[in-house]
């Protein structure tokens, strides 16, 4: 089985792979002052409640845009599975011709991301992720990464609002019926929401008409993309699960040129007994 980790700026996302269908996904949030006993202990809470054991594992893939967090994550991963993961960076086989100026400056997500798009649904494609920030990244039909931007997430816009205004408060994101609100609470709702449709609508125009691919697919990912889904059609695919199967895609690339990532068995024994008592 294959163990995928995305770890992302608020959340960490797992999968488990059996073969080549995702037996369970997970997420958690993203806690630095979380030790790599404690991570172990949930990872193996999660995996019990599928029937998974750590020795059931063989390959492990992670990206990540916090690092101060992957060295617990990767111990974890060593102790309790028994393998180092492979991380998504440099040196990584992706498949993408990355035209970027500096290509180690594109995070390891919206790498991750691209590829699952255009692997999956083809190019030409704009790939959308409503994350912690809400980033554009674009592929073209031969699979290069001609770029893209970087917006502020939809979340995290409504939280500067709560935090930088006396008056105003976190509200439930959800679209109202009207883009002229009556109440405080849908005023914030339809600026948020309506304005966000409008940005997104915006960026993927202008991509499409700046770059000659008027055909492009829009494939997004996060849960908040259904908020900016409108009357009008803005997004052709929704994948929450985006993220997770580009890794799986990414692993199997890599493994075949790699070979088999190597298990340590020197804590089977504690494992074994771990596993038991969770």
């Amino acid at each position: 089985m294959l163990l995928v980790i995305d770890v992302g700026n608020t959340n960490i996302k797992m999968g488990v792979y059996d073969g080549g269908k995702m037996i369970q996904s997970w997420r958690m949030s993203v806690k630095v002052e979380r030790t790599s006993d404690e991570f172990g202990a949930v990872m193996g809470e999660l995996f019990a409640g599928v029937g998974v054991t750590f020795d059931d594992i063989d390959g492990v893939i992670m990206s990540s845009v916090c690092p101060p967090i992957n060295y617990t994550i990767e111990h974890a991963c060593e102790y309790y599975i028994g393998i180092k993961p492979m991380m998504v960076g440099m040196g990584i086989k992706t498949g993408l011709d990355v035209k970027y100026t500096n290509p180690h400056e594109v995070g390891a997500d919206r790498i991750v991301n691209s590829v699952a798009a255009y692997k999956l649904y083809g190019g030409p494609c704009i790939v959308v992720d409503f994350g912690t920030a809400t980033t554009f990244n674009l592929i073209s039909e031969r699979g290069e990464f001609l770029g893209g931007c970087i917006a502020p997430g939809i979340k995290s816009a409504m939280e500067s609002l709560a935090n930088n205004t006396a008056r105003l408060t976190n509200v439930e994101l959800i679209r109202p019926e009207s883009v002229v609100g009556k109440t405080t609470e849908s005023n914030l709702q339809a600026g948020i929401i309506y304005g966000f449709t409008g940005l997104v609508g915006y960026i993927i125009a202008e991509f499409r008409k700046e770059k000659g691919f008027e055909d492009a697919k829009v494939v997004a990912t996060g849960g908040l993309s259904q908020l900016v889904q409108g009357g009008e059609k803005i997004l052709d695919i929704v994948d929450r699960s985006l993220t997770l199967k580009g890794l799986k895609l990414l692993y199997d690339a890599n493994i075949a040129v790699a070979g088999r990532q190597v298990k340590r068995r020197n804590n089977v024994e504690y494992r074994h007994r771990h596993a038991k008592n969770i």
